[in-house]
């Protein structure tokens, strides 16, 4: 009796143990998935300036965009758990369809899904008007569908990425600004938004990583009093001041970011972890490996740090409270 019982009592913990081990597993399976899944993780890529048609410039590598191009999609491509890319304008250097396709073949060789926003290189009054760019990248892009020069997207729950337009094309200017109709359904897709994470993309930056009056957003003051009402977290990604900076402002984080054709011809990976009580923001700055464009850019520039920007505007975490 006394070994029969001691069986019973053996199997009896076994079972429990056994069981334990299960739940125990189940529930570490369970925060790892919930941690991947709290995760955005996505490529930034500003002022490609993509050229077929033309030579160096003061200032920018064109001859070599191409190939820094395609090197810089490789390097995403090798990215673990990429969510997708974002262009944040310029991505051609004329405004010529022609320029554009040739453009959306070397982008289409992204593996994860990617999104594009005008620059002031991209469109034109006459022969490349804003609708004509977004259905040609409609036509194109496969996981494009947005035909208006302003778009949103949830790519992921949590998070909700807004797109903005900020060219202007009624006159000659490199200024931007968000007109009054984008403005009020950026104020309504906020409000709609307001437990979310949210990614502003647009071209022409709300604070510009150094001064200059022909490339301003004329109307910042706006744009600001219309993210300055809610304590929801905000990063805002831009470019077309070729250079570097990352500046936080409370619940807000700017992040702009270098050309691909212009020293430090970089672009950003970003990931975005959103907990319970905080945003973790981690941002790395990547340049491509295609090292005679490099050099050759480094020495159309005076002060490469201008562009380049501290160590801190290039890699940087970030922790945004809620």
């Amino acid at each position: 009796m006394r070994r029969h019982k001691r069986n019973k009592e053996t199997l009896l913990q076994f079972i429990l143990n056994w069981t334990f081990t299960i739940i125990l597993a189940c529930g570490i399976g369970m925060q790892v998935f919930g941690a991947s899944d709290a995760n955005l993780k996505f490529a930034q890529i500003s002022d490609s300036h993509f050229s077929t048609i033309e030579k160096d410039t003061d200032y920018k590598v064109l001859s070599q965009s191409s190939n820094i191009l395609d090197d810089v999609v490789m390097q995403i491509n090798q990215v673990p758990d990429i969510d997708f890319t974002m262009f944040t304008g310029d991505l051609v250097n004329k405004p010529k369809e022609s320029q554009l396709m040739e453009f959306i073949n070397h982008a289409n060789c992204l593996s994860a899904p990617w999104y594009a926003i005008d620059g002031n290189h991209d469109v034109q009054q006459y022969c490349m008007p804003k609708d004509k760019f977004f259905k040609i990248l409609c036509c194109h892009n496969a996981n494009f569908s947005f035909e208006g020069p302003y778009y949103a997207f949830t790519p992921k729950d949590g998070y909700r990425v807004i797109c903005l337009d900020t060219i202007i094309l009624d006159r000659m200017t490199t200024n931007g600004e968000v007109d009054e109709k984008q403005l009020k359904w950026l104020k309504d897709e906020l409000k709609e938004a307001k437990n979310d994470v949210v990614i502003i993309c647009m071209h022409v930056p709300i604070v510009e990583p150094y001064h200059s009056e022909s490339h301003r957003l004329l109307n910042r003051v706006d744009v600001l009093e219309a993210l300055h009402k809610y304590d929801t977290p905000i990063i805002v990604c831009s470019g077309h001041f070729h250079g570097s900076k990352i500046i936080q402002d409370k619940n807000i984080l700017y992040i702009d970011t270098p050309s691909l054709v212009t020293y430090p011809c970089s672009y950003r990976i970003i990931n975005i972890n959103n907990q319970r009580k905080k945003v973790i923001i981690d941002v790395y700055t990547k340049q491509t490996r295609v090292q005679s464009a490099l050099n050759t850019a480094k020495m159309k520039v005076l002060a490469s740090s201008h562009f380049a920007g501290t160590p801190e505007d290039q890699n940087n975490t970030f922790e945004i409270e809620k």
